[in-house]
């Protein structure tokens, strides 16, 4: 895979599919999935990738994204059916692979994963997850935030990033996605 050209046709892509705050959005994750790269040594350009491409989805009608999110063979679940939103990222997935022929199974799991996170994730699936809910377009993310979240150790800012995700959809009084507390649980070891 060339990967700067598959770089650019997602860029494209997602700029032509979302609307245009969603891609400055996604501009940002990117960058951020890059600087944390950078500082965990991990291939920046697959970090620019998946930032650019995660919402690549979220766009789509309900019926478009549960027909994408199907095709990764997981199934879809009865809350998914009802907040169909959570799909955008099995959906971003899937169309990377199928139409970008992307192969990376780091990059897959990384879109696929960052909506709610789930046990077992690798590093770059991590760095999505944090850059995704902590960019700096969010507005707790100021400079200071970010400057204390990025002196920890990966692991420790996954967590703090997951359980702070949490909390604010506690707050809102938003359902809680069913694999939510198993994946707190898996990371924290019950220490939340």
């Amino acid at each position: 895979m060339d990967i700067d050209k598959t770089i650019r046709k997602v860029e494209k892509y997602t700029q032509k599919h979302v609307k245009k705050s969603r891609f400055e959005h996604c501009k940002r994750v990117a960058a951020m999935c890059v600087e944390l790269c950078r500082l965990f040594n991990i291939d920046e350009k697959k970090g620019y990738l998946c930032g650019i491409g995660h919402d690549m989805c979220k766009d789509f009608p309900d019926d478009k994204m549960i027909k994408l999110a199907k095709k990764d063979g997981l199934g879809i679940s009865d809350y998914a059916k009802d907040h169909v939103y959570i799909l955008h990222g099995r959906a971003a997935s899937v169309k990377m692979k199928d139409k970008f022929k992307i192969k990376d199974e780091d990059v897959l799991q990384a879109v696929s994963t960052h909506v709610s996170a789930e046990p077992g994730m690798c590093d770059l699936a991590k760095i999505l997850y944090i850059s995704d809910k902590a960019e700096p377009g969010r507005a707790f993310s100021t400079d200071e935030y970010r400057e204390k979240l990025f002196k920890l150790s990966l692991n420790d800012m996954f967590i703090k990033v997951l359980l702070q995700s949490y909390e604010y959809i506690k707050t809102k009084g938003w359902d809680i996605y069913p694999n939510t507390l198993k994946t707190i649980e898996y990371y924290t070891g019950g220490n939340k």
